[in-house]
């Protein structure tokens, strides 16, 4: 029974590169009969530019050039210190869809409190805070896709 454990369905591992092939999915991992396959392949990204992100600005009345230089100064501060995404992947804002969402504007978050999920490969990794704080702005919508390094929630 061991050795059958041990023997390798070159077939299958066939198929799974296949599939990985026509999904675009960089790993695929199958368990059968206590026989436990991970293909895999290396998938090279070619360097993009940075590009900034900005939440869109509410209409409002307007104001002398004068208080919109400090706004704008404020504003990539808090993008400067806003959570980042870690990964590329979808942003959701609460644990199941119809649920409450992790966080608002205006709550208090304590470090490691989960701010929101991301999820990368079928997989929905929780992004923590990195320290306690407001949240004073959240940069992304719910089921958004997201970059890696793309803000998403100020805490101040």
């Amino acid at each position: 029974m061991a050795d059958q454990k041990k023997a390798v369905d070159a077939k299958l591992v066939r198929e799974l590169a296949v599939i990985l092939n026509e999904t675009d999915l960089t790993e695929i991992e199958v368990e059968q009969d206590g026989l436990h396959i991970r293909v895999a392949r290396e998938v090279t990204v070619a360097p993009q530019h940075a590009m900034a992100y900005a939440p869109a600005a509410p209409a409002a009345a307007p104001q002398p050039a004068a208080a919109e230089a400090p706004a704008a100064a404020t504003a990539a501060s808090n993008l400067d210190q806003a959570v980042k995404a870690p990964m590329v992947g979808t942003v959701y804002l609460a644990p199941a869809p119809g649920a409450r969402p992790f966080i608002e504007v205006g709550a208090n978050v304590k470090e490691g409190q989960t701010l929101l999920i991301i999820e990368a490969m079928k997989t929905m990794n929780q992004i923590p805070a990195p320290k306690s704080g407001k949240i004073t702005q959240i940069l992304v919508d719910d089921a958004q896709p997201v970059e890696f390094d793309e803000p998403l929630v100020v805490i101040e």
